[in-house]
């Protein structure tokens, strides 16, 4: 009796866990179209193409029209009004005002607005820098503020309405992309892609005014410095550039206290400005591409856990090239506002960035000769994030690509042979290395499979303790099992070799140490350091027009590249 009774558990258990099996196989069934791009209805392709067309075309229409008048307004000697530059961008910023609340206060809050959510779309570090460079814009609104209120008599009221528009700007927009930046909408797709097309074209004019109005600013400042850098620009262009970069208000009688201050303090805080429009650019267009996606990231994405168990090489020597960089970039901020001293502040700044390249060039190829023999899979299959973040990666790059090339032309053409513009060529042949191995070595990491757990290949083995082996047979078979215990067989991919091993430590080694030094390749050029504009022989071979434009192009891209760079060594490390 009692044998059936048990017999009869097992049957039950059995089936129970047939029936377990079944449900968490239905289960994920009925989870899979969930983590998979499902092929939309042509109609719903056609409609989804047609208003990705329309955004784009509304985007550089405006992108088009925004450029005509800010270059027109700065370059050309018919010059164009800068009123009617800050109008147009005032009129913009009130619509994108007005569409970024309608989407948080009514698309958002409809029932099955948002249904999947990307969760690598606004990394923290992003948000966390979008949130930091929007203060400093919004301070920098301020003082513009402070400012043109006591010089209203000589100026537009324009010039004082846009800075509390464009405050209002940064405050909303800065919630939205903070709160926002992850969703997927599902619902007004069409309008959704406008409006974000129409931040994009928005946050990239800001930031072209942004860059021409800190050209013009340094461009009349090397010319007080250095009169023969602009002695090829006629006399009108020169009083046209004086008048954009704030003589006319300077010859008013400012009606209110530290008007200097606030003159001298939103000029310094143009550079936070145009970092921050080229992070909400690069944040909108993510969100573009995320509409109507169908994809739930959260849900394959496990916990991951950072731990810097066996990793040592890779932090010390990257602390210690962040530490040295530290200590030059003071030394240098304080000596190259000295005469005497500005020929040994670049000197010692080329040496320090030939070096620290250096060995980053190294790290990058010993990272990539290592993918060589790595045995893991590549992943093929499609993932639009992972392209987004090798787009903005390799974008970001050009502006750095720029300013290298532009400088060994320089100093090529020059045929200057001083030890400052010897170090200033292999900075710049050194940063052109960097690039393509560090770009070279993240590329591959991304699109390797990550390191498979030892625990997620082992079989799944049920014992029913209920069994009993009652006949002499079972007695004799379980004697002769417990002489001779089974073997525990291991699949060769679960147990990993030594080789693999090291693989494996060496990428978490470099990933670390290349962590650190873009880190501290970001914090120099952030927070104030400009060789190009320090050192004379660009400027005097491109001339400050030339020259100026370039470098605040150029280098708000580097400082996103940096910034990038971080990010995509992170998750490099954390697949390895």
């Amino acid at each position: 009796m009692e044998s059936e009774v048990n017999a009869s558990d097992f049957h039950q258990m059995a089936s129970a866990s047939e029936d377990d099996i079944q449900a968490g196989e239905d289960h994920c069934q009925a989870e899979a179209p969930s983590l998979t791009h499902e092929k939309p209805h042509s109609g719903q392709e056609k409609g989804r193409n047609r208003w990705r067309m329309l955004s784009g075309l509304l985007a550089i229409n405006i992108l088009l029209i925004g450029s005509a008048l800010i270059s027109g307004g700065a370059f050309n000697e018919v010059a164009i009004s800068e009123n009617d530059g800050h109008l147009c961008l005032t009129v913009l910023l009130i619509l994108t005002i007005a569409w970024m609340l309608f989407y948080v206060c009514y698309t958002a809050k409809r029932r099955n607005a948002v249904w999947y959510k990307d969760s690598h779309a606004g990394p923290i570090w992003l948000r966390g820098g979008l949130v930091l460079f929007g203060l400093c814009s919004f301070i920098m609104d301020i003082f513009k503020i402070g400012y043109y209120s006591g010089v209203v008599p000589c100026e537009s009221p324009v010039k004082l309405i846009f800075p509390v528009i464009q405050s209002i700007f940064l405050l909303v927009q800065t919630y939205f992309l903070w709160v926002h930046a992850k969703d997927c909408v599902q619902i007004h797709r069409g309008l959704t892609r406008l409006g974000l097309m129409l931040t994009l074209a928005t946050n990239l004019i800001l930031w072209m005014a942004a860059v021409t109005d800190e050209s013009l600013h340094q461009t009349v400042a090397q010319k007080h410095l250095n009169p023969y850098l602009t002695l090829n620009v006629t006399q009108h262009r020169s009083a046209s550039f004086a008048s954009r970069a704030g003589s006319k208000a300077s010859q008013c009688e400012c009606k209110i206290k530290n008007c200097e201050v606030f003159k001298n303090g939103y000029y310094y805080l143009y550079p936070f400005n145009i970092e921050y429009s080229l992070f909400a650019s690069a944040m909108t267009y993510v969100m573009w591409k995320n509409v109507g996606r169908q994809i739930d990231d959260n849900e394959h994405h496990g916990k991951v856990s950072c731990r810097l168990h066996g990793v040592l090489l890779g932090p010390i020597l990257g602390i210690l090239v962040s530490v040295s960089g530290l200590v030059i970039f003071i030394f240098y901020d304080i000596d190259i506002i000295i005469e005497h001293k500005k020929s040994e502040a670049l000197v010692m700044f080329y040496t320090f960035s030939t070096v620290g390249l250096g060995l980053m060039s190294a790290a990058s190829l010993a990272g990539s000769i290592i993918y060589r023999f790595d045995k893991r899979s590549h992943a093929s299959h499609k993932n639009p994030t992972r392209s987004l973040d090798i787009t903005l990666l390799i974008g970001s790059a050009l502006g750095q690509f720029v300013l290298a090339y532009y400088s060994v032309v320089a100093i090529v053409g020059s045929r200057a042979t001083d030890r400052v513009n010897a170090l200033n060529l292999t900075t710049s042949l050194m940063t052109i290395l960097q690039l393509c191995l560090q770009n070279l070595y993240i590329i591959e990491g991304l699109h390797r499979e990550p390191f498979k757990h030892e625990a997620e290949h082992l079989d799944l083995v049920c014992v029913n303790p209920y069994v009993r082996e009652d006949s002499s047979t079972d007695q004799q078979n379980t004697e002769n099992t417990s002489q001779n215990p089974p073997t525990q067989t291991q699949n060769p991919e679960t147990t990993p070799s030594r080789q693999t091993y090291w693989n494996r430590r060496a990428v978490k080694e470099i990933s670390t140490f290349l962590l650190l030094c873009n880190i501290i390749f970001w914090v120099i050029p952030a927070f104030g350091a400009r060789p190009q504009l320090e050192n004379d022989l660009e400027m005097n071979f491109y001339k400050a027009q030339m020259w100026v434009p370039i470098v605040n192009i150029g280098l708000p891209f580097g400082i996103f590249y940096r910034m990038h760079s971080v990010s995509s060594l992170f998750e490099v490390y954390l697949s390895s």
